[in-house]
């Protein structure tokens, strides 16, 4: 069976990387019966905590794409965050933008697999699980993985977002 481009291009990301999953594992993007567009369906379509699905969230920070992946137990304080990074403002991205900058539809945005590198932020509070799950291209495509190989593979700044 045909992949989806984006699946395909997060998969090759993640083994580009050397991702491993929390049981040390290559990490492998799996698809869903069904898409799951909140971190509430995710965790109930993988049994898991709402907290321990990772949302790629695309803003616009002063004009330029800024990925955070928070945990799916919280919001983001976009106030908190245009502070930690001394930008003006940091405001969600229309679908758009998120595509343009990702090739990724919302829903679906996974933490890696983009066209060109996007600055990252990653929820300290994902480090209180032993797995993480994250979204794989498209909205019903997953991954499993963990919060040290999440830094790791997104080269991502460890940031309380909430």
């Amino acid at each position: 069976m045909q992949r989806h481009p984006n699946v395909q291009a997060v998969q090759d990301a993640l083994d580009n990387a050397g991702a491993r999953d929390g049981s040390g594992e290559a990490c492998r993007v799996r698809l869903l019966p069904e898409a799951v567009h909140t971190a509430a369906a995710a965790a109930t379509a993988l049994d898991v905590e709402v907290g321990q699905i990772a949302n790629s969230l695309i803003f616009d920070a002063d004009g330029e794409p800024l990925l955070v992946l928070t945990s799916g137990a919280h919001r983001v304080d976009t106030a908190r965050v245009a502070a930690t990074l001394g930008v003006t403002g940091v405001r969600r991205a229309t679908p758009e933008f998120v595509r343009e900058h990702t090739g990724q539809p919302i829903g679906g945005v996974a933490p890696l697999g983009h066209p060109k590198p996007v600055r990252t932020l990653v929820d300290t509070a994902l480090a209180g699980y032993d797995e993480i799950w994250a979204a794989g291209g498209v909205p019903q495509s997953i991954f499993a993985t963990t919060y040290p190989e999440l830094l790791r593979v997104t080269a991502g700044t460890p940031t309380a977002v909430a």
